[in-house]
């Protein structure tokens, strides 16, 4: 399913997704987090970019395997070994940004959030992890990225 789109690696397609989308939640959720002020107007498009990005990094880390099978059925590449480490990481991490960034609305939308200072205390750390992460995760997207760049093109 992940291996070719109309006769071209999926891979070389699929990983335009999760280089826009996954620093697009780093720092939507970075905002979010930041400035409540515009809470009210980043709400939907953080849910839907959070889905989106991990969608995305997924689809490219299976299609990446794909195409790694295929090139080089199993030989051992030094420098695709590399931008699989990151990659591999990259996936869970965004998972859990995914998951704190939609903990994060839900705990801030008025409507839904509990009463008192320990929901207040609750919201602030979600909001600092969700900064964490967003660092953590645009750290191993440009690493991931970059060590896929250097192996296609650093010869």
């Amino acid at each position: 399913m992940f291996d070719q789109v109309f006769g071209l690696p999926a891979h070389a397609l699929i990983v335009h997704a999760a280089v826009i989308f996954v620093p697009l939640l780093a720092a939507l959720s970075i905002a979010y987090a930041a400035l409540p002020r515009v809470r009210h107007k980043l709400d939907w498009a953080l849910v839907a970019t959070a889905v989106v990005a991990l969608g995305a990094v997924f689809a490219a880390k299976e299609s990446g395997e794909a195409l790694e099978q295929r090139l080089f059925q199993g030989r051992p590449s030094p420098a695709i070994d590399v931008h699989s480490g990151f990659a591999d990481i990259l996936v869970p991490v965004t998972a859990v940004l995914t998951v704190a960034s939609l903990l994060m609305v839900w705990l801030t939308r008025a409507r839904r959030a509990p009463e008192g200072a320990g929901s207040r205390a609750v919201t602030l750390v979600v909001s600092a992890a969700s900064v964490i992460l967003a660092v953590v995760v645009g750290y191993y997207v440009l690493r991931t990225g970059h060590t896929g760049a250097t192996a296609v093109w650093g010869g």
